[in-house]
């Protein structure tokens, strides 16, 4: 029997996992501990989300339209951004970390018979698919880790499942592809045989191809709109986007299960619900401090039109880090970041969820940041760096650039919040 205490003993049990990793994605192994499982993923309803851009808050929505109409329901997230629990949470909810703890020592040692030896990423998706089962949920809503076709949560197979796929962009370039087109193509292959897909408008790259997914599988493809969305606050210009193409996703989850749509007090319900490092906003003193996990130019041009509607004619001081990848990334990010804020801190992170991830070496990222005229100072200690920032003369302080950064900010807050 495995027994797990605490979530940093979970944390040192899962580091095992690490060298599983593989640089070639295939869902063998994933096909095969399923199996081994029994497919728990296929005993309930789901609701699968891809895409580029707000993909996160979009099944954390769809989840809580779910909740708020009163079915038990399951969501999985990737990244986290604090707690490894997040990733397996239910009506809402974190599992408390005894429970979380006690189940995935029991799955570990459920796991131990199986013919294959998962990756981390793997392992931890297989823990929220088997976990949703044992709580019996009527709804799952599902978060991809990376691209679609071929992510470990590829392998609910139910014609009934519902797709999602939000804004896609260029990202993840080395192991996705160079092109929207072929970047789409991953996205869309979560797209099985019989199912319902939900997107936006956008650009004939990517409608083509996810068109071409939709025929090839039989199934049925709805372009949303939000404009007439009614929610009960003033959401992020973002998240209003990101509601608005949840909604008409689980309002056809319901259509198909004979159950009532959304009403307008779900839906108030709904929008209210916390998305941690999502335009999050704290004041601390005389400062507003926003949170926001943004780490490509789609993602932060979308934040920055979210940053002038919120504060409209207020200076913007930034604090930034990103991971290593994608070398336009980091240069897109910056164009961005730089045609909006007043000054730059550069920090740096070195974190440990699905892989060990680093950030980005600070003297890059201020070299190109100079190159665009940004107020540069660099301090690679997060913690001294956020300190700096809290002493800018700028009325609204910004943290972005990566949710591994924000692992290490978001105590710091917590410690220093009004």
């Amino acid at each position: 029997m495995n027994s797990i205490s605490n979530f940093s003993e979970a944390a040192e049990r899962l580091a095992h996992f690490y060298d599983n990793s593989k640089t070639e994605y295939t869902l063998d192994n994933m096909l095969s501990l399923m199996a081994y499982l029994g497919n728990p993923q296929d005993k309930y309803r789901v609701i699968h989300v891809a895409g580029t851009s707000g993909k996160t808050s979009t099944a954390y929505y769809a989840a809580a339209l779910l909740r708020a109409a009163g079915y038990k329901t399951g969501l999985t997230i990737s990244p986290h951004v604090d707690l490894l629990s997040e990733r397996v949470q239910i009506d809402g909810q974190l599992l408390p970390e005894t429970e979380f703890c006690a189940a995935l020592g029991t799955f570990l040692s459920l796991i131990e018979g199986s013919p294959v030896q998962p990756s981390w990423f793997e392992l931890v998706v297989a823990f929220a698919f088997w976990k949703f089962a044992e709580e019996a949920i009527d709804y799952a809503v599902v978060e991809v880790g990376l691209g679609g076709l071929k992510d470990g949560t590829n392998v609910i197979t139910r014609a009934d499942k519902i797709c999602i796929i939000t804004d896609i962009g260029l990202d993840h370039t080395q192991i996705l592809g160079h092109t929207l087109a072929e970047i789409t193509f991953q996205k869309a292959g979560i797209i099985q045989v019989g199912n319902e897909v939900f997107i936006y408008p956008q650009s004939t790259a990517v409608l083509g191809v996810i068109e071409q997914r939709v025929v090839r599988q039989h199934g049925r493809l709805t372009l949303a709109d939000a404009t007439s969305l009614r929610a009960s606050r003033e959401l992020p210009l973002f998240q209003q986007r990101n509601l608005g193409l949840a909604l008409p996703a689980v309002n056809a989850a319901l259509k198909r299960d004979a159950k009532p749509p959304i009403n307008d007090a779900q839906l108030v319900q709904a929008a209210d619900t916390y998305i941690p490092g999502r335009m999050e906003i704290i004041k601390i003193g005389t400062k507003t401090v926003v949170l926001d996990g943004s780490h490509n130019a789609q993602k932060l041009r979308a934040l920055r039109e979210s940053m002038r509607a919120c504060f409209p004619d207020q200076a913007v001081a930034v604090m930034g880090a990103f991971a290593e990848g994608d070398g336009q990334r980091l240069d897109g990010a910056l164009e961005v970041i730089s045609s909006f804020a007043t000054s730059m801190i550069i920090t740096s992170f070195v974190s440990a969820k699905d892989l060990i991830k680093r950030s980005v070496a600070t003297s890059e990222v201020a070299s190109v940041a100079k190159e665009l005229h940004l107020a540069v100072r660099v301090e690679p200690n997060s913690t001294v760096a956020f300190e700096a920032l809290l002493q800018r003369p700028e009325p609204v302080l910004l943290v972005t650039g990566s949710f591994y950064l924000l692992n290490h900010i978001r105590p710091l807050v917590a410690d220093r919040h009004d």
